[in-house]
């Protein structure tokens, strides 16, 4: 598991592949991965946008960005979490995932991003 911490807001990643998803013959290496969003602040907070930057070794980098996270915008007081999972496709068996939730202080109406720590996507077979 890789977590950060960023404005009293602790985001942390767990990953694996999942062979029940893939095609690895034809190049669909599928990872989930589960992520927890914690309020470790004082303030109440809203996810507002997503943007993940994508890295296959096998393909070019891309990057998503949109609003929320699986349909949600969720508002988090002091001491909330919230929890999702997602999926994410690679070409290639070794990629890495990193990236930013644009977050709305909701006391203030201050925006302000949060860093997704990166992780890395990895088939069994490049797992030391």
């Amino acid at each position: 598991m890789t977590a950060e911490v960023t404005h009293g807001i602790r985001v942390s990643v767990d990953v694996r592949f999942a062979p029940e998803h893939s095609d690895v013959r034809n190049g669909d290496h599928v990872f989930v991965y589960d992520i927890r969003i914690a309020n470790n602040s004082d303030r109440t907070v809203q996810l507002l946008r997503r943007h993940w930057h994508i890295t296959d070794s096998l393909a070019e980098a891309s990057e998503v960005e949109g609003p929320g996270v699986v349909g949600e915008t969720p508002i988090l007081g002091p001491g909330e979490e919230f929890a999702y999972s997602s999926m994410c496709a690679l070409v290639s068996g070794f990629g890495r995932m990193e990236g930013t939730y644009s977050m709305l202080d909701r006391d203030t109406g201050r925006r302000f991003e949060v860093r997704i720590p990166a992780f890395e996507l990895l088939t069994p077979w490049y797992s030391n």
